[in-house]
């Protein structure tokens, strides 16, 4: 894809859309705070962040694909993780994602990125490398989850 404006990438603007909706769909009558279905996902215990940080995991992926650099896409999962992280704690978390946005924030630096002319293509090795280390989490994860299970099993 040749080098475009944020503006003129329907994709892109896709990705804009999907996180307005959930950061800053919906405003608190009769002020200026503005929220979406991020905080709103976050109300549900234990597994109410999950939905929001697939999504945001998916915005980047699309980011990623149209141009974002690997220390950009490093700031953007810095600001999902940290969102994710802070948002899972019971009535603070709630607070903090009805303020810090953390797509809002990340299509502002995609915008920004592209404004300043750093498009850097398809990002396909960022992807890869993406990939990989979500096997690894997720081969860790089969595998820590045999050994407790076997650890469990032995002591019973």
């Amino acid at each position: 894809m040749p080098a475009s404006t944020f503006d003129q990438d329907n994709r892109l603007l896709w990705v804009e859309r999907i996180s307005h909706l959930l950061d800053s769909q919906f405003r608190v009558p009769g002020t200026t705070w503005w929220f979406g279905l991020d905080p709103i996902m976050g109300l549900i215990p234990v597994v109410g962040g999950l939905p929001s940080l697939a999504i945001s995991g998916v915005l980047i992926l699309t980011m990623m694909r149209h141009g974002a650099s690997g220390s950009l896409v490093v700031r953007m999962i810095v600001n999902v993780v940290l969102d994710a992280l802070i948002g899972s704690i019971p009535v603070v978390g709630n607070i903090f994602d009805f303020a810090y946005k953390a797509n809002d924030r990340n299509v502002r630096l995609l915008r920004a990125h592209y404004q300043e002319g750093k498009y850097q293509g398809s990002g396909r090795g960022l992807i890869v490398l993406l990939v990989l280390v979500l096997l690894a989490l997720a081969a860790g994860v089969v595998w820590g989850s045999w050994a407790l299970w076997h650890w469990a099993a032995a002591r019973w």
